[in-house]
């Protein structure tokens, strides 16, 4: 592992390129998700270990219901045994889990499934494993600043913070898109102020440990200023 690399706070994954990934091998898109979970628990694990404290996850957002019912039903059915099956494994590593998202348009059991992991979760100490479902950065903020009206409240920068999904959160210091594209897709668009992107063209089943060390090269030249002069 180079010994100059800059270990970020917070990295933030938007997920992209399963079924593409699945199509050039000739198989269903439904088998690219599977292996995007495969590609999920390899990335958490990394994370971990570099000393990744947060790690921020778009897995189904408010647009994706807009896709073939098919493959909702499949990626739904894949989220429900992901919380039933293999977080039961992550709240035993000492991850916390949290979600960001409205959790309620999904199917009763799925729901049902997800608030489980999290109070199971909830008294662990590692690290913060944030996961988006039925996600959207717009929504998010408008939901915080209803939230904000209604206590009341001036709708301010920090009234807004308190009440997003990823309160008591820090912001993301990387967000990584994969699969060629170069677009935040409503993805953390508040928290997303100032991370530095960074865009690669593998798919996001092909993730692994060298993936994560050559985004974090690209981070480590980084300067951040956040708004300040050098």
């Amino acid at each position: 592992m180079p010994e100059d690399l800059k270990i970020p706070t917070h990295i933030a994954f938007i997920m992209d390129g399963n079924g593409r990934w699945a199509k050039r091998r000739l198989m269903p898109r439904k088998y690219g998700h599977k292996m995007g979970v495969e590609a999920l628990k390899r990335v958490i694990a990394v994370c971990e270990k570099l000393g990744i404290k947060e790690v921020s996850f778009y897995a189904f957002s408010t647009e994706n219901w807009s896709r073939p019912q098919d493959e909702i039903d499949a990626l739904l059915a894949m989220i429900k045994k992901f919380a039933d099956e293999e977080m039961k494994e992550y709240v035993d590593k000492n991850y916390r889990i949290r979600f960001m998202g409205e959790l309620h348009r999904l199917p009763e059991e799925t729901q049902k499934a997800l608030e489980n992991i999290a109070r199971a979760a909830a008294n662990n100490t590692g690290i913060v494993v944030n996961i988006g479902i039925n996600y959207g950065g717009r929504d998010e903020i408008a939901r915080a600043a209803q939230k904000a009206a209604s206590a009341a409240q001036p709708v301010t920068v920090e009234a807004i913070s308190a009440r997003l999904d990823t309160a008591g959160m820090s912001d993301p210091d990387v967000i990584v898109r994969c699969a060629g594209e170069k677009r935040l897709s409503n993805f953390m668009l508040w928290q997303c102020a100032y991370a530095e992107l960074v865009f690669v063209d593998d798919f996001w089943p092909d993730f692994n440990e060298e993936t994560i060390v050559r985004i974090l090269k690209e981070y480590s030249g980084r300067e951040r200023r956040f708004g300040g002069l050098k």
